[in-house]
């Protein structure tokens, strides 16, 4: 217990908040008819999770090195549960949405102080070993979600896939509670709660500027105020980041530009891969007549293709420099995205094949690399920042990418589809629409829309790989990420937050 005690604490905090990235995406139909809710509110749904989590992972691992981390990794997880109890009980998608957000403010805490609490009970061969189990652990909930969603949404109801959250939670502040031994980071530090809430400022604003296009148009009012409100708070955060002693990110590190790539290439990562997923689901279970589970095996290509790909680059490309490794990933995401792009009224779900598997071998690529490619584009004192900024831009590019793609599609619906029978439809409700239109137009008008937010997907994706392979450079000095050890920030002493998750 002294030795796999504290690593199975951690791992089934892990397990379960990246579990939430992922399962839901196979019920959304279901969740649309059972609370009559929208493409929007669909939206939401997976964005608000995203959002508050990459809003907050920053902020609260800060607050963690101060306040300690295992009673914030408690305090994260009990209010997970909370939340997952309060998804499983909404009566409407506005609860629902609110309840992931809430889940989302859990999740930051918990995997804010994951390696922090893992760096400080292992040390040596151990770490490295518990490093390996839990980075396996987070490309395995990856994997596992739309199966696991299928299963659940088909059996018991949609619902369960948050109820389940709450044994997993009990056992985890149990083993917690009584095997991890409380932390903290160096004296003297404090929390920048105003950088904290001017970046979640603008991480909101941007993403609810960009929905709100796909339903009111880019140039109405409500979309153009959402903007200027983004932009104001992007220039609070800078001009916060200037002035305090311990901001949540060096600006200076922005000169490096090794470092600028990497976050690019984060950024564009998480959207390009996986910000289509959610219309695909909803294709296939609404227009294709899939049940729950098939459409999450359906998935299966892509993430069985990204484990083995990233079991055998760990062993086969140490040491290859991070440009191509993330580079060439990015380039294969790209192609994979645009090679989706083939469906048409008559389409089934095996011509997604290809396009799935290069897409999944792209992420067994990039996944693995783009932390420790972040880490060692820095002095070794800023590597927990670099960490955490790197989990930050994923989690921002996944929700920036599904409410993108969610845009361009509707609007490319549009061009068949009167504007509300077309957010009806991507919102999973083509029973509502009745007779008014033939199976084969509403096919048709789903697949022009998948189409054209593929190719939005992929040119992100090898616009991206191109700056990776442009700005990141090897770095000349060996430092201990580079073999796998979290190193410590000059400003909080927190490793790096989420080294090798998957889709986290």
């Amino acid at each position: 217990m002294r030795t796999w005690g504290p690593l199975t604490a951690v791992c089934l905090g892990t397990f379960m908040l990246l579990l939430d990235v992922t399962i839901a995406v196979v019920a959304l139909p279901d969740m649309a008819r059972g609370l009559h809710a929208s493409l929007s509110d669909l939206q939401w749904v997976i964005d608000g999770y995203a959002l508050a989590l990459a809003a907050l992972l920053l902020g609260v691992g800060a607050a963690a090195d101060v306040l300690g981390r295992r009673r914030v990794h408690v305090a994260g997880v009990v209010l997970f549960a909370v939340a997952s109890m309060l998804c499983g009980f909404a009566t409407g998608p506005g609860m629902l949405v609110a309840a992931r957000g809430l889940q989302g403010v859990g999740a930051a805490a918990m995997f804010a102080t994951t390696l922090p609490l893992l760096g400080s009970v292992y040390q040596g061969r151990q770490r490295s070993a518990a490093l390996g189990v839990w980075g396996a652990v987070s490309g395995g909930a990856a994997a596992v979600g739309p199966v696991l969603g299928g299963l659940l949404t088909e059996g018991p109801g949609w619902r369960w896939i948050f109820f389940v959250n709450l044994p997993v939670s009990v056992a985890s502040v149990w083993l917690t509670l009584r095997v991890v031994p409380e932390s903290r980071g160096p004296r003297g530090m404090r929390v920048d709660w105003a950088g904290t809430a001017s970046f979640a400022c603008f991480a909101g604003a941007t993403t609810y500027a960009v929905v709100r296009a796909g339903s009111d148009g880019w140039t109405s009012a409500v979309t153009g105020a959402s903007f200027a409100c983004a932009a104001l708070a992007l220039v609070c955060f800078v001009l916060v980041e200037r002035r305090v002693a311990h901001p949540l990110l060096d600006l200076s590190l922005l000169r490096k530009p090794s470092f600028v790539g990497v976050m690019a290439g984060a950024l564009a990562f998480n959207g390009a891969a996986f910000g289509v997923i959610p219309y695909l689901s909803l294709w296939m279970q609404t227009l294709l007549g899939m049940s729950p589970v098939r459409g999450g095996l359906t998935l299966l290509p892509m993430t069985g293709a990204s484990v083995v790909v990233a079991i055998l680059a760990g062993r086969l490309l140490h040491g290859a420099p991070a440009r191509l490794t993330i580079g060439g990933g990015l380039l294969l995401i790209g192609a994979g995205a645009l090679c989706q792009a083939v469906l048409d009224a008559g389409s089934g779900w095996t011509v997604l094949v290809p396009g799935l598997v290069l897409v999944g071998i792209g992420t067994g690529f990039v996944s693995p690399a783009i932390a420790g490619a972040a880490l060692a584009a820095v002095p070794p004192e800023r590597a927990g920042m670099a960490g955490g900024a790197v989990n930050t831009v994923r989690q921002l590019g996944y929700a920036l990418g599904v409410a993108a793609f969610g845009t361009v599609l509707t609007s490319r619906m549009e061009d068949t589809l009167p504007h509300d029978a077309a957010h009806t439809l991507a919102g999973g409700g083509a029973e509502a629409l009745g007779g008014a239109f033939s199976e084969h137009s509403l096919r048709a008008a789903f697949a022009a829309g998948l189409d054209t937010a593929s190719v939005a997907a992929g040119v992100t994706a090898l616009l991206a790989g191109a700056a990776v392979l442009v700005l990141v450079r090897t770095p000349r000095r060996p430092g201990p990420e580079a073999a796998g050890q979290p190193a410590a920030s000059a400003s909080g002493g927190r490793p790096a937050a989420g080294a090798t998750a998957a889709r986290g």
